[in-house]
Order: structure tokens, then sequence, then C-alpha cells
């Protein structure tokens, strides 16, 4: 339009994930709402845009793009600043320019998210152009991390660059007015990529309709491997017991859940509980596996094959199809209906979709590999697509916890100011933000939610860039890019080389996505984990500076990276295994002071810790136990503001006869336990099956001091299930803590009453109990743990004693939200291969007592009410109010329910200050957010100055397939790219 005097121009910067969203032609369709002239385009720092016309125009404009931005955007900031009108835009309109792709990169893109409802409605619909088209996408859905190279987001970098837009395609493409205006991964029938149907061989098999010959196949007990948006997958009828007892033999997979695919919310109601609120994040476009409580009936509903879905569980992971190949699966298992009702109507159709990877390695992405890894042996059919992946995305994973209890949210670190004609920044949130109140953590984080990223503080945005190795479990990697951190998505565990290969893989392609050159490398303190001996490889391949983070602060320091803490704090971490630091040098003052708190931007907080007079003395501690047992798990860490922290406490540690063997084994450490609770002598009676138990208790005898030792949470919880009668050997990680967890969780809370208690004190409430569980020092008595649990094992054999705790603690009620359920039984049939690798019983319900459902909800309301008492004493000593919870123990909800309960009766209600709980929620508790607190402690240490690159690292600088490297020296000053991101010489 014409310029007038009232005429403006404003130039427009948006900062965060606002390429691959459709806010171009969302600018594009406002400009010709409003009949404003201009032009947009993505850069290296996310979109930059001219918009001219009546200044009530522009309010507008700028009024919608605080209120409702595209869904999947999600806009960190917003810049404007007034220009001179220019006659050049009134004659060129609102244009889409090519991007720009100069400069450095600082944005960032939305992840892979599930079919809209747009699109669901064109693939169900038989007259629609993309009538059950694999591939349909548009701006506000579909592949984003899974077929992107790099930034600027553009076609070219994609994985359909060479796929040319037909001429509907091409029309839908340029139209702004339609949703696929500038969408990257637009296809369709006749343009884009093609389905295909092989054998375990890669010869192509004859199928006059791919979809329907697949579903012949899954009805007929087959299993397909089905090449996903992020890897291929695994797929068969999880109705029939026959393929997944072949799942579990080829995957070696005697006892690990599977996890299944229902057509929709309804479907999945038929098996699993589902409330409102699940429902919701079941149905989000992230579509993660929820674990989620089984109905009562479902061993009637699934008669043939419940008890290998998740043997011995009560809980089932389900997910909804998260792309549109899963949903027309299950329409050609339904026979293909062309009524529009069949997306909402219950479906009989249930699937097992589970990992490509077999023996754990990486996930296949190709087809050779999937010919050569899953054929002839795991999968009877491939069916594949000629779309390339171009980075491995596995499931994201969650357990929803409703109802329980609440900690402090993440704060935000956006501010908000007007613009004026030097410009202005605001902070905007996207429209697709999961506002509900219910509590989903993560157990695995990926497709969905990568590569969104997490806000660190504002004080360390002009640091250089971090590339943290993460574990060597569950492992991520994780690169910082000023005051945001990106972690990868899932990769699994290190133990094979091909897994190695995929975790250098993955932190090149972060790198190069982001466009970021790592200056300094962070890992774990185990000098021989694999993630370590990587960083130390990366570290000597282009002289930059190691900075080794220990386990356990790792877990803490995430979860307050993730909420913008920079400290001091008092940390709870609670894992299966950590290297400990023997030295546990003295990196926080010593007397009980740790400074004042600071916030997500770097400021003093002192409203809580200058009401509350700091300890004038030296708390002090017999720290010799401390240093004999270097594996640590159950762990009470003082944390400053500053990268560095004490170890205040420690579980009592346990003996671990036969090492490493013990983590496997449980009842090794149920002997370990009877043992020191002087009951040695019944060790071969209550398990007399076990060959070795009779020379294990001789063992124990002579003494455990020459036995390695941890004070890790995980093992008490599998000593706990050992001595229940729970689980003796474990068939994959965790599986002792987790049947436990589903043992306690059958206890009605009308049979879990309190243990009588010692004699009437004259005040009443958990916070005077506290001398039940703590010593004089503040100690968690070991007695009054593990006496119940010795107690329990004596009367199965019948041999009650006189074991009892000298205070008797007081276990309250264990509530439930839900009514006890029966336990999975195993299914008939399974092979002679299959029981030799098994447990003998997976039918947790029909073989244990109620005592013992009873007992294993005592022993978590027990020990949530101790470790409560024990956190708040120690944070109350140190004049401490911010308490982090982290390690993957805490995914119990059990312990976190009497955990959190206990620590906030502690407080208030005596005239204290409420301690404010963090834990993690952006990222895993367990060693899956590990590499984002390596990053976190490594920024804070350059924050505060204490990082030296000259020091050692325990880490040999040994390449990971065992060549020696020169020493890393200090950080290159030059600007050349790491020679092991892409393009230069590969690791």
């Amino acid at each position: 339009m014409p310029t007038t005097p009232e005429t403006e121009r404003w130039h427009l910067r948006l900062h965060g994930a606002v390429q691959g969203v459709g806010m171009r032609p969302w600018l594009a369709r406002q400009a010709a709402r409003l009949g404003l002239d201009g032009w947009a385009r993505n850069d290296g720092e996310g979109l930059e845009a001219e918009l001219q016309g009546p200044p009530a125009a522009l309010q507008a404009l700028w009024q919608a793009l605080r209120d409702a931005p595209p869904p999947l955007a999600r806009i960190r900031s917003q810049e404007r600043r007034t220009c001179p009108p220019d006659e050049e835009l009134t004659a060129t309109g609102f244009v889409l320019r090519t991007s720009q792709a100069d400069g450095d990169i600082h944005t960032t893109l939305p992840p892979d998210t599930a079919p809209c409802d747009d699109c669901l409605d064109e693939l169900f619909d038989p007259a629609a152009r993309r009538w059950r088209h694999p591939f349909i996408n548009c701006t506000q859905c579909g592949p984003r991390w899974s077929v992107t190279a790099r930034l600027p987001y553009d076609r070219a970098h994609t994985s359909l660059a060479g796929y040319a837009l037909c001429a509907d395609c091409a029309r839908e493409y340029a139209d702004p007015a339609d949703r696929r205006h500038h969408a990257q991964p637009l296809a369709c029938p006749h343009c884009g990529p093609r389905l295909a149907l092989r054998d375990p061989d890669g010869r192509p098999l004859p199928a006059d309709d791919v979809l329907v010959e697949a579903a012949r196949r899954l009805r007929a007990g087959q299993v397909l491997a089905v090449k996903g948006a992020g890897g291929y997958q695994l797929v068969c009828d999880a109705r029939q017991a026959a393929p997944l007892q072949r799942l579990r033999l080829a995957k070696q997979r005697a006892g690990k859940p599977f996890a299944l695919m229902a057509a929709n919310v309804e479907s999945a109601r038929q098996w699993l509980q589902v409330d409102d609120a699940t429902a919701a994040l079941l149905a989000s476009p992230a579509r993660p596996i929820l674990l989620l409580p089984c109905r009562p009936d479902v061993a009637r509903a699934l008669p043939d094959s419940h008890g290998l879905i998740a043997p011995g569980l009560d809980e089932w992971g389900l997910m909804l199809p998260a792309t549109p190949l899963h949903g027309l699966l299950l329409h050609a298992l339904d026979g293909s209906p062309a009524d529009a009702g069949w997306r909402a109507a219950a479906s009989p159709a249930l699937l097992v979709v589970t990992s490509a990877n077999p023996g754990g390695e990486p996930l296949v992405i190709d087809e050779d590999e999937a010919v050569s890894r899953l054929g002839r042996g795991l999968a009877d059919a491939l069916l594949v697509h000629d779309r390339a992946i171009l980075g491995r995305l596995d499931d994201s994973v969650r357990r929803p916890m409703p109802g329980e209890p609440a900690t402090a949210s993440p704060g935000t670190t956006e501010g908000t100011t007007e613009g004026n004609a030097e410009g202005t920044t605001e902070g905007t949130a996207g429209g697709t933000a999961n506002s509900a109140p219910l509590f989903a953590p993560f157990i695995r984080r990926a497709r969905g939610h990568v590569p969104e990223p997490i806000p660190l503080p504002a004080a360390w945005a002009g640091l250089p860039p971090v590339l943290a190795a993460g574990a060597h479990l569950k492992s991520t990697v994780c690169i910082t890019r000023g005051a945001e951190a990106f972690v990868s998505p899932h990769l699994g565990d290190l133990d094979s080389p091909a897994a190695r290969q995929a975790h250098r893989e993955a932190a090149a392609r972060l790198a190069d996505f982001l466009g970021v050159r790592p200056r300094h490398i962070a890992h774990d303190l185990h000098p021989d984990a694999a993630a370590s001996r990587q960083a130390a490889h990366w570290a000597a391949e282009d002289d930059l500076p190691l900075h080794p983070v220990q386990h356990h602060h790792a877990h803490a320091a995430a979860v307050l990276a993730e909420h913008g803490w920079c400290g001091p704090a008092l940390a709870l971490v609670l894992d299966g295994h950590g290297l400990g630091d023997g030295q546990t040098a003295a990196a926080l003052e010593t007397s009980g002071h740790l400074g004042p708190e600071t916030d997500h931007n770097g400021k003093t907080q002192a409203p809580a810790e200058a009401r509350t007079p700091r300890p004038t003395s030296k708390v002090r501690y017999d720290t010799r136990r401390d240093t004999r047992h270097d594996a640590w798990g159950g762990e009470l860490l003082a944390l400053d503001a500053c990268g560095g922290f004490r170890r205040i406490d420690h579980l009592p540690p346990l003996p671990l006869p036969g090492g490493d063997r013990a983590a496997r084994e449980p009842w090794r450490l149920g002997a370990a336990l009877l043992q020191a609770s002087s009951q040695g002598a019944q060790i071969a009676r209550l398990w007399p099956d076990q060959p070795q138990a009779t020379a294990l208790a001789g063992l124990l005898a002579r003494g455990a001091d020459h036995l390695a030792h941890s004070s890790s949470a995980g093992r008490l919880f599998d000593a706990a299930a050992a001595l229940l009668g729970i689980c003796d050997v474990q068939q994959h990680e965790a599986d002792a803590a987790m049947r436990l967890e589903a043992c306690a969780a059958r206890a009605s809370p009308a049979t879990c009453g309190a243990r009588p208690a010692g004699p009437p004190s004259s005040d009443t409430g958990l916070a005077l109990q506290a001398a039940d569980w703590l010593d004089a020092q503040g100690r968690l008595r070991p007695q009054a743990l593990w006496a119940p649990l010795v107690e329990a094992a004596l009367a199965r054999i019948g041999d009650r004693g006189a074991l009892r705790p000298a205070s008797p603690p007081v276990t309250r009620p264990v509530p439930s939200s839900a009514p006890a359920r029966s336990g999975a039984g195993a299914a008939a049939g399974l092979t002679t291969e299959l029981n030799a690798r098994a447990e003998p019983s997976t039918d947790l319900g029909a073989d244990l007592t109620a005592d013992m459902s009873i007992q294993a909800a005592r022993f978590h309301a027990d020990l949530g009410h101790a470790l409560a008492a024990w956190v708040d004493h120690h944070a109350r000593a140190r004049g401490l109010h911010t308490v982090v919870l982290g390690g993957g123990c805490l995914i119990n909800r059990l312990l976190r329910r009497h955990l959190l309960q206990g620590l906030q009766a502690l407080g208030p209600d005596r005239g204290r200050p409420a301690l404010r709980l963090l834990e993690a929620r952006a990222l895993p508790c367990g060693d899956g957010g590990l590499s984002l607190g390596q990053a976190a402690v490594a920024l804070a240490r350059l924050a505060a100055g204490r990082a030296d690159p000259s020091a050692a690292s325990p880490v040999a600088p040994v390449h990971p397939d065992g060549a020696t490297l020169s020493a890393p020296s200090a950080p290159s000053p030059t600007s050349a790219a790491p020679r092991w991101m892409p393009g230069a010489r590969p690791v």
C-alpha cells in the first residue's frame, strides 16, 4: 500500500524455535489480513522480517505474535526496531526471501511431532489427494530433527532435497494461504518417498497393497522391521504369544518390558487405566510412551500374551501412533475402514513396537543395515521406505504420577520490555507448552523433545561452548551455546563398538546442527567409562581442556541447571552406581555458611537464608568410611554456586560379595545384610537354589572388610527384593526394584498399618521421630532400615528371630491412588531356551503372599520417611532451604511419594521455612540427564574462574579403541572446527 505520513516500518527479529514451525507463512497471512507490506527470511539468528503499514496494524501483528503464534513455535525473544518508511516495500507487497546462511547459528528447530488433526483428516479421507500417504506433513507437524542436516531450515538441508515437487505440491508450497506454504518436508504420493516390503534378504516381496500385506503378516504372527521416523522398530501383534516369545529370544530380552501401541485413547483404555490428564499427554504432538497401570481385568482381556508384555509388573508402556505409517498399519489391521469415525473408536488392535537394536546396539537407520542386522533372525519381513534418516531418534518414555506431591517448576528467563527506536527484547512462549499439572518425569528423552533447548542461567551466556560426554549407561551428549543447553536424544549404553561409534556421531551431528565448536570437554570422573575415554580423545585431538565431574555431583547439577538455580543447595542423589571421589575435595567453605543462593540470572536471593541463623560452628564428620568406598549411590551433597561440592553423608554402605555380580544377583546383597545382622547362618536356608549360597556364607563369615562396598540406593532396593523373596536374579537393569515397587503397590492401605512404636512421645509428628532413623551425628541408622527386611526374610523360613530395632520406627499407612490389582501371569508355551534365561516365575501376583506386599510397601514408606528426616536434619544444620532431588531411583513412585510427603511435613508446621524442592522435569532423573550436569559444572567453574585447564584429568587420553594419544594441552586460539566434526577427519 502507498506510504503516508502515518506509515511506519518495523524491523523484527525473532529468536528461539522459529524455523520449521510455519512462522514465515504465518507472518505472510497476518500481513495480508492487516494490509502490511514487507518481507521475512530465516537466518542463523532465527527469523528476520520487515513490515510496513499503519501503526495500528503493526501493533495488531505484534500482539498476535505474543498471543497466538504458530502452535509449534517457541519464541524465546522478539525484538522490534522502528525504521524510516521504504517505498520499495510498497512495490513488492509481502514476500518470503531466501534464507541467509552466513554467520553463526543461534536458532533451533522444533522436535519431530505426530501428524496434526488436519493431516489425519486427509490421511483417512478416500477423497483426499494424500489418502493413505505415509509421509503426510505440514508446517504444524511431521519430521524435523530426524530429516534435517543443519540450519537454516530449508529443503536443501533436509533428506527431502532430492525429491522434486510435483505441480500440485509446488502450488501448495507457494500459496501463503495454504498450511503447507514453505513446508520443507512436503511431498505427496506422486513426488515423495515410497514404501516397499522386502524379505529378510532385502528382496522385494510381491504385494498389491504394501500396507494391507503388512497387516496380513502381522495378523499371521510375523515380526516386521518397520522404518520409523528415527530408526527401525520391531513390530508384532501384542495379542499373540508366539511372536512375543520369539522377540524375547532374538533380542535376548527375557524380562524387560515391551512398549505397546494402540490406535487412540479409547483403544488404550481397554487395557490400561487412562485418566483425562494422561489421555491428553498420550495424544500430545510428542506422542511419548507412557507407563500406565493396567486394568484389573487385563489378564482376561489378553489371556495369551499379557504375561509376556511386562513380566511381573502391573504397568505397561504404551503410545499412540507417532507417524502416519504407524496409524496406517493400525488402520489396515482393522480392515482399512472408510468411516471417518474410525479415528476415535476403540480398536482391538494392539501392537508391540520395540526399538530394532539387537543386543543393545544403536538403532538401525538404513536399509542395508536393516537387512544385515535384522533379517534372518529378528524379522520375517521389512517395511522400508527411501526417505533417509539423518539422525537416530528413539521414542521418549515418561511415567505419569497423577495426584502425587508436587515440587517447584523451573522458572523462566524471559524479560518483558516495550519497543522503541533502539530495539527491545520481549519474552514470549509458543502455543504448545504443556500447562497441565500432571507430573510425568522422563525415563528417556528423544522423539518429540529433541532438539528443544534447556535454558541456563543468563550469567553463563558469554561463556565458551562445552561438550559433555555423558554417562556410560543411558548415555546422551550435551552441547552448550550461550545460555542454552542442547541434549542429544537417548543413545543407550556404550557397551559395544557400534554404540560408541553412535555416541561419537551424535556429538558431531549435534555440533554441526547447532553450528557450535566446543572449546571445553566435560566428562564423568570414572577413568574407564567409554564416554570418559571418548572425552579424552576429543580433548587430545583438538587441544581442549578436560573437566572431570563426579557422577552424583553431575546428577544434582543437572537439576539445578534446568531450574536456573546457581546454588548453594543440598542434594539428595539416589541411583545405582557412580564412581565416588575418595578425596572429596573441600570445594565448599569448611564452615556451615555456603554463601547466598543465586537465581537464573545470577542475582542474589536472600529471603529464606537471611531469615535463618546460620550455624556458627563446623559440622564435623568422621570421613574415614567415606574414603574406603568408591562406589557411591545414596549421597547427600552440599553444592556451592561455583561448581563445587562436598559429600556430607551417604547411605550405610553394603558389602558387594562378588563385586559387579552382586548387582546382577540381588540374593548376594540380601546375604550380606543377613550377615551384617548376625544371621549369616540362615543364608543357605533362605536361598537353597543358589549353588554358591553356602560358599558365600562362609566368605561373609570371615568378615566384609576385604569386599568392595557401595552406598548405592539401588543396591538397597535389590537387597530388599531378595530378602522379601521377590527377585533373586535380575534379568535386566532395575528388574528387582521394579518388581519390588509393583509388589508394594498391591498392598492396600487398610493392611499396611504402622508397626508398634516405642514409648509414647509428648509430641507427635514425623519431625520428632528423627531419632528413630538418625544417630546423634545425623547419620542414618542401618538397623532401622535393615531389621524389618531381615525379620521378614527369617519369617519366610519359619525362623522369626529377635531382630527388632532398638527404637522401632513408625511407618505410616501407604496411600493408594488406585485399587489393588492382581499381577500379570506368564503365558504358557515359553520355549526351553527362554525358560533357561528367565526367572522361573513371572506371575508376581500368584507367587507373592499378601504379607510380602505389605512388607514391600513398608520398606518404601520407611525409606522415604528416613530420607526425609535425614535431608531435613542436614538442610537445617547448614542453613540450606533449597534441596535438589536427583538420581534414577526417584522414578520410583512410592519412594518419591513418601520422601516428598515427609519433607513437606517437616517445616512450616513446626515454625520453620519450607524447603524448596527441585527435581528433574526437562530431562530424566537418571543417567540420561548426566551430560547436562557435567556441562553445567564446567560452566559454573568457568564462570567462577575455578577451572584450571592445566589441571590433570584422571582420564588417560586413550582412543576408545585403544590407541595411545598425547596429553591434552591448553585450548587452541584458532577458530578451526574440531577435527571430529563432520567434514573433518573422523574419530
